[in-house]
């Protein structure tokens, strides 16, 4: 009888264990729902705004350098100097360009004294031409009178066509003698007036930003010697992620804080959008100007830029961070009938205060799981906890 009360009590323990082990596997245990924070669908009014993130550049920027290669002679400004339009920057060594000058008049001279020479042949061959012409109609007469033989008029025709030729020759030659000097006096003015372009002068009002050649330094055509940019025409290039710019226009109120005053925000606006968007990033490039410009920028200085978009009112809306991904849908989970089960929405803007314009997907007063213990899945068993 002993024995057999043992085995009941035993048999009991090893029911209430496995039963005790089942209920903590179940419900802290691997196999326990995954504790889950429940949001709701509600209507809200929205301030939304799209943040990015650039930098300081300068819409007017000019490269001041020579159109010929040379030499650096000397550079009157330094950075950070104000200059005005048609002001002395820079100049160039003329040595070279006098040499290239005194060369082409010195062609010009020979090209000259060329087309007086040939003018002269051009009048011999007339003459010329003149008497052979006579001699052949004189013989053609003559011949006509049976004075002459026939053998007599060939040769003076003959003399008359070669003195033609020649006279033809020698005006071609002469004409071609004209032309040259004409193209020697054209590069003997472009020449003067290239002398000209030695003076580096500044296209604009605007601030020197760098100075990138040295007196000595040899530089090729089109490179920069000093670079000009016009304060007024500084902003920022900012890149924003193209899921989030559809409602960016020209002309909307923007904030730009400066990496070098995180605390200062200075007010601005949309100046322009790029067409071209980068398709690896993701991001579009949107350019914002200052307002007013402070008194000292830097070019290429980081800076964060906040576009406020047009206000709305009473629209649905959840907590953000209920918005997740599943391959490649847009949506957030729910709680039905105790399991996760993923529903596909539609976004629009955000607002400042954590949440997210629900465009499609949802109705007000639908719940939502803001947060997890663990990441979800479809069909997964979840629960609620409260938060404490």
């Amino acid at each position: 009888m002993k024995s057999r009360t043992k085995v009941i009590v035993l048999v009991l323990s090893v029911v209430l264990f496995v039963a005790a082990f089942f209920w903590l596997l179940t419900t802290h245990g691997p196999l326990a729902p995954v504790g889950v924070q429940l949001g709701s669908v509600v209507r809200a009014d929205l301030t939304p705004s799209v943040f990015g993130i650039g930098t300081v550049d300068a819409r007017l920027s000019y490269a001041v350098g020579p159109i010929a290669p040379g030499r650096v002679l000397r550079v009157l400004v330094d950075q950070g100097d104000e200059v005005k339009a048609g002001q002395l920057l820079a100049e160039m060594d003329p040595v070279d360009m006098d040499r290239h000058i005194q060369a082409a008049k010195s062609t010009g001279a020979r090209s000259r004294q060329a087309v007086q020479v040939a003018d002269a042949q051009v009048a011999e061959a007339a003459s010329r031409a003149r008497l052979a012409v006579m001699n052949r109609d004189r013989d053609r007469r003559l011949f006509e009178q049976h004075a002459i033989s026939s053998q007599a008029l060939d040769n003076s025709t003959g003399e008359a066509e070669r003195a033609e030729a020649a006279l033809t020759a020698a005006r071609a030659n002469a004409e071609a003698l004209k032309q040259d000097i004409g193209r020697v006096d054209a590069e003997s003015k472009g020449l003067g007036s290239l002398r000209e372009s030695l003076r580096l002068v500044s296209p604009v009002d605007g601030v020197i930003v760098s100075r990138e050649a040295e007196p000595g330094t040899t530089v090729v055509a089109g490179q920069a010697v000093l670079r000009v940019v016009v304060p007024e025409s500084m902003w920022v290039r900012a890149r924003v992620d193209q899921s989030r710019a559809q409602g960016v226009q020209v002309g909307q109120l923007a904030s730009i804080v400066l990496r070098s005053a995180p605390g200062t925000q200075l007010p601005g606006r949309v100046a322009r959008i790029e067409l071209q968007s980068d398709p690896v990033t993701e991001e579009r490039v949107v350019n914002v100007s200052f307002d007013a410009p402070p008194a000292r920028l830097y070019l290429g200085e980081l800076a964060e830029v906040t576009i406020r978009l047009p206000g709305e009112t009473g629209v649905l809306v959840v907590p953000s961070a209920a918005i997740a991904r599943d391959a490649s849908q847009t949506g957030v989970w729910q709680m039905v009938d105790g399991r996760a089960q993923f529903e596909p929405v539609t976004i629009g803007s955000q607002g400042q205060a954590g949440v997210t314009q629900i465009l499609s997907g949802l109705g007000e007063g639908d719940s939502v799981i803001v947060h997890s213990s663990a990441q979800l899945k479809p069909g997964i068993r979840v629960r609620e906890q409260k938060v404490e």
